[in-house]
């Protein structure tokens, strides 16, 4: 299962948190990054409709792939 981790850092003059180094908008607090990332994993978490999903490799073949709804991964916020 695949692990995506939340962690929350200082970042644009506030604080923010990274996700394979994305960042989330800056936030005043630390505080307010921390709850925005909780709420941010725990959505990544739920379950979602079945669906196919198509996309393009870096040889710009194109694919298709079934996903399961509730093939979710597991998510932990640090920081």
């Amino acid at each position: 299962m695949t692990k995506v981790v939340y962690e929350i850092v200082e970042h644009d003059g506030g604080w923010a948190y990274r996700v394979d180094g994305a960042y989330s908008e800056a936030f005043p607090t630390r505080d307010d990054a921390l709850a925005a990332a909780k709420a941010a994993a725990s959505e990544q978490r739920a379950p979602g409709e079945d669906t196919d999903i198509s996309f393009e490799d870096d040889r710009g073949r194109w694919h298709t792939e079934y996903s399961d709804g509730r093939d979710r991964p597991d998510t932990e916020v640090s920081g």
